[in-house]
């Protein structure tokens, strides 16, 4: 599994923030895609500088989340039993209010099957 990626419009935005000249927009959604992986099964790692998951195929926001510790939050969201039936999730990212992706994770593919709920769960942590 890859590692989670800051983007650098997530890193610009807290910066802006710490410094007083914007507010830090709140973690709104999680977006999914199937452009995680290469055509050999390979998990394609994303680039700070990406603005887009490789292939979305639909956003949602969270159900969620949790304080796990002083510098972890989780993020839980679920695919209710009639959503991407059939699809190949292999990544996922995390938007803001603004609809800007802040984070981005790529996995090895997990299918859901029609009439079953997955849930997803994204760490933000420093």
């Amino acid at each position: 599994m890859a590692e989670t990626i800051v983007s650098t419009v997530g890193k610009s935005k807290m910066l802006k923030a710490r410094a007083g000249i914007q507010a830090l927009p709140a973690i709104e959604g999680v977006a999914f895609g199937s452009g995680g992986v290469n055509s050999s099964g390979e998990i394609k790692n994303h680039a700070s500088d990406d603005t887009a998951l490789f292939s979305e195929v639909l956003r949602k926001k969270v159900d969620g989340h949790e304080v796990i510790s002083d510098t972890q939050i989780r993020y839980t969201c679920t695919l209710s039993e009639t959503e991407l039936n059939d699809v190949s999730i292999s990544e996922i990212g995390l938007y803001d209010t603004d609809g800007d992706i802040v984070a981005f994770k790529s996995f090895k593919p997990k299918v859901k099957d029609s009439g079953e709920e997955l849930i997803f769960q994204c760490d933000d942590e420093f």
